[in-house]
């Protein structure tokens, strides 16, 4: 009988304790919604000059306030911007750091935010701008008030075209054969293959002869001022090569700085060996890109530097195909048939003898 009892004992001290966890469990949060906060905007028509591309001054501000779920609760809010009619389809959001309930832009962040919209630039644009507070879950966001935003945003990338003897004095154009300035500062940049004997040029300004940018200084020697309209052809140094040309539109100035070239060279290329190497042509672009179209064969390759082994690349996670760094990397492999490369490598690597650094490659 003693047993019986100590066991029933046990039992329901056990039962009584599992009663006691459940009256200490929290209570469960529940939410009606929620009541949205409210956005407001330093300025509607926010100014966008291009001249102040650099200045760092907060041109436009948003402010918002918490939203009210009934409870205190952390949400995450993101800053939704859209062009008026494509109805939330294709914002650009930014998701905000928990706490903080302000966001300003300078001129350059703000037209980088509605360039990823595709705006036409030069256009007076209606924007459209919402928080989004989201508690995760199975919750449902919601949503502040829209804001009517009118701005014009500008393009970064500008571009000045090159011709001379080395293309045979063709029509300006091929923005292969270009200078490209990324951020629209005025210094223009790009790498020009110059061949023996073919070193006078024009920089253009836009596709046509109307108008160039030429030069004052004497004849034959390297040029190193650059003035619009001026009678003489520029000249690029006498030594044939591929050069990185920079010209400073804001100074009139000048440069060359050798290249590096760049090339693919393995049993995938033509011929099928080791010891033939097919050079790849840089793109004006702003994408540091150097690319060729080959038929290549069933094989491996890899890239290297000014046709030789000193510096070269080969694949370092061959399961995504898109990464190459130097001899760390194993050889390329590549199908039959006619293929696209590419080849991006930093600017400053390819002016420098010692260009130790991670690049990209496509092969398509």
């Amino acid at each position: 009988m003693k047993t019986v009892l100590t066991r029933f004992m046990v039992l329901g001290s056990a039962s009584l304790l599992l009663l006691a966890s459940c009256k200490k469990n929290d209570p469960i949060v529940t939410t009606n919604g929620g009541t949205a906060g409210t956005l407001a905007a330093s300025t509607t028509t926010p100014v966008l000059d291009k001249t102040k591309l650099t200045d760092t001054t907060k041109v436009i501000k948003f402010n918002f306030t918490k939203p009210n779920f009934g409870f205190s609760a952390a949400a995450t809010n993101t800053l939704q911007i859209d062009a008026v009619g494509d109805n939330w389809a294709h914002p650009a959001s930014v998701t905000l750091t928990t706490g903080v309930y302000s966001q300003g832009y300078s001129i350059a962040d703000f037209n980088n935010l509605l360039l990823k919209l595709n705006l036409p630039a030069g256009t007076p644009a209606q924007i459209a701008a919402r928080i989004v507070y989201n508690l995760g879950g199975a919750a449902k966001p919601i949503y502040s008030n829209v804001l009517g935003i009118t701005a014009t945003p500008f393009n970064l990338t500008s571009w000045l075209y090159i011709t001379g003897a080395f293309a045979g004095w063709q029509n300006p154009g091929p923005r292969e054969d270009s200078l490209v300035s990324v951020t629209g500062n005025g210094v223009y940049v790009g790498v020009i293959n110059f061949t023996a004997l073919n070193n006078q040029f024009l920089i253009l300004p836009a596709k046509n002869w109307n108008n160039k940018y030429a030069t004052n200084d004497a004849q034959g020697s390297t040029s190193a001022t650059v003035t619009y309209n001026a009678p003489n052809n520029l000249y690029a140094p006498a030594t044939p090569g591929q050069y990185i040309v920079t010209f400073n539109l804001n100074t009139g100035t000048i440069t060359f700085q050798l290249a590096n070239s760049y090339s693919i060279i393995g049993s995938a290329t033509p011929g099928g060996n080791w010891s033939t190497d097919l050079a790849l042509k840089y793109i004006n672009d702003g994408t540091n890109t150097w690319t060729g179209t080959y038929p290549l064969l069933a094989g491996q390759f890899k890239f290297r530097q000014n046709d030789d082994w000193t510096y070269s690349w080969g694949d370092i996670s061959p399961a995504d195909g898109a990464d190459a760094t130097d001899s760390n990397g194993g050889n390329i492999t590549a199908t039959a048939g006619t293929h696209t490369i590419s080849f991006t490598i930093p600017l400053t690597a390819q002016g420098s003898g010692s260009p130790s650094v991670t690049a990209t490659y496509s092969l398509k």
